[in-house]
């Protein structure tokens, strides 16, 4: 469940931020992480109370909910994040581009800001405008707001070297951005995922069955495969009524109907993450051509291959 695209589009900014301040984050985007680097600031999410962080918890806010960073939650907003993203005043005034200080840096008007000798804050925002089909179904299993605290998480290296490369100006850093961004989330979501309190996706919870979990990796790792049923559970070793009793039980759907859904969702991704041919997209997935994945495509999500790609 965890395989697929997660920060496509992604967007990083370390933030320097000097009190009073308080930022309101209204872009809309499908999730947003943020790393407190320095700093005990409060997140004030759309619906329930403000929650205090400290230097090293993680903020995951997922979209298009809007949330505020500040130093008291009382402060009013002074800074208003839309869509772009673009930085405005509470009342909508266009922010200058003045306040950058750096590479993928911005603070708050104090231009002897320092992010290692006041009493600022310092929060590395990753956000992601489009996280892959597979991604998405994870996702909406989250609550629209969560804290992994520093003391229960082993991503500090991953957060560690996203702030070094964030202030890096190399070609193909975006990529590198979005490649650790990527990382950071999966390990974020194992790791809040695997908790007993927490109420994780089935087909989560199936990895760890011993017959379910090697059929899901089956599935996942090569889609593409003429898979049957039958062919499943010989891999497992027990019969097919075994296998899509103790599947359905698992992830809530037959072996068959998930393979075909996880299809449609990797055919989805390459469709916008590639300019392959719907033909190649097709036997990539386990199609035998592009009219075999448009009929099965169509009758999923209501819409072409093309339209898809086209509206993406």
């Amino acid at each position: 469940m965890l395989d697929g695209t997660w920060a496509r589009g992604a967007f990083v900014l370390r933030s320097i931020l000097k009190p009073p301040w308080s930022v309101q984050v209204r872009d809309r985007a499908p999730l947003n992480v943020v790393a407190i680097l320095r700093g005990t600031p409060w997140v004030v999410p759309s619906t329930g109370d403000a929650v205090r962080l400290d230097a090293g918890d993680i903020a995951v806010m997922r979209g298009p909910d809007t949330f505020t960073f500040a130093d008291d939650p009382r402060t009013p907003t002074q800074v208003v994040v839309q869509p772009g993203p673009r930085r405005t005043t509470a009342a909508g005034a266009e922010l200058p581009e003045a306040a950058d200080m750096g590479v993928r840096t911005w603070i708050n008007g104090m231009r002897n800001c320092d992010d290692g000798a006041d009493d600022s804050s310092v929060l590395l925002i990753g956000k992601c405008q489009g996280p892959g089909e597979s991604a998405t179904r994870l996702l909406s299993a989250l609550p629209p707001f969560l804290v992994i605290p520093s003391a229960a998480h082993v991503e500090s290296a991953l957060v560690s070297l996203l702030a070094e490369e964030t202030v890096r100006n190399e070609p193909g850093q975006d990529l590198v951005l979005e490649r650790i961004l990527d990382l950071l989330l999966v390990a974020i979501l194992r790791e809040w995922f695997t908790r007993p309190d927490t109420d994780a996706p089935a087909s989560f919870r199936a990895n760890g069955d011993p017959v379910v979990g090697p059929v899901l990796r089956l599935i996942h790792s090569n889609p593409g495969h003429p898979w049957t049923v039958a062919a499943l559970a010989r891999q497992t070793g027990v019969s097919r009524a075994t296998l899509a009793r103790r599947f359905t039980d698992f992830v809530g759907m037959p072996p068959k109907a998930y393979l075909t859904q996880w299809r449609i969702d990797r055919a989805a991704d390459l469709l916008v993450e590639s300019d392959a041919t719907i033909d190649t997209v097709a036997r990539r997935v386990g199609y035998g051509s592009a009219f075999a994945l448009s009929a099965a495509f169509k009758r999923a999500r209501g819409i072409s291959p093309q339209h898809h790609r086209d509206r993406t």
